[in-house]
């Protein structure tokens, strides 16, 4: 087990979360506008809503890493699976082991909610993260991802 707390997020978090967000956003050559964070923050707090976020903090303290993820539906297996989709710790704080304290979270979530597998995509050019990944899945898996762009 790490250092690390993680922890569902909570409203006291959002002036600690956004700038991760935007990290994660700038990571990705995205322009984050106020209004689309506010909308995911929004999302992330709604109980009704599928998306969840757990945040990291050093010892109860500074935050340093995001995970949101949600349930999927994967009718081969008639059940729910976890889709990750954004993961993000700042970069003062990579090979600390916050990328694996959120792991072990989302470790911990999949078995509590009954998930048989935990799937995300990231970019090609990310061969940090994709390292990271490596060590706990072995490798990418065999799928292609398409993104079919309607507007």
């Amino acid at each position: 087990m790490t250092g690390f707390k993680v922890r569902f997020v909570t409203p006291e978090d959002k002036p600690d979360w956004r700038p991760l967000f935007d990290g994660y956003a700038d990571f990705y050559g995205v322009s984050m506008d106020a209004a689309t964070a506010d909308r995911v923050w929004t999302w992330l707090l709604d109980p009704r809503h599928v998306l969840e976020g757990l945040i990291a903090r050093e010892g109860g303290g500074a935050a340093v890493g995001i995970a949101h993820v949600r349930a999927c539906p994967r009718p081969l297996g008639g059940r729910d699976m976890g889709f990750l989709d954004d993961l993000f710790v700042a970069p003062q704080s990579r090979g600390t082991g916050v990328a694996d304290a959120l792991f072990e979270a989302l470790e911990q979530l999949a078995g509590d909610r009954g998930w048989p597998v935990l799937r995300w995509v990231t970019q090609d050019f990310n061969e940090r993260g994709r390292a990271f990944y490596d060590r706990y899945t072995g490798g990418p898996s065999d799928f292609i991802m398409y993104q079919w762009r309607l507007t």
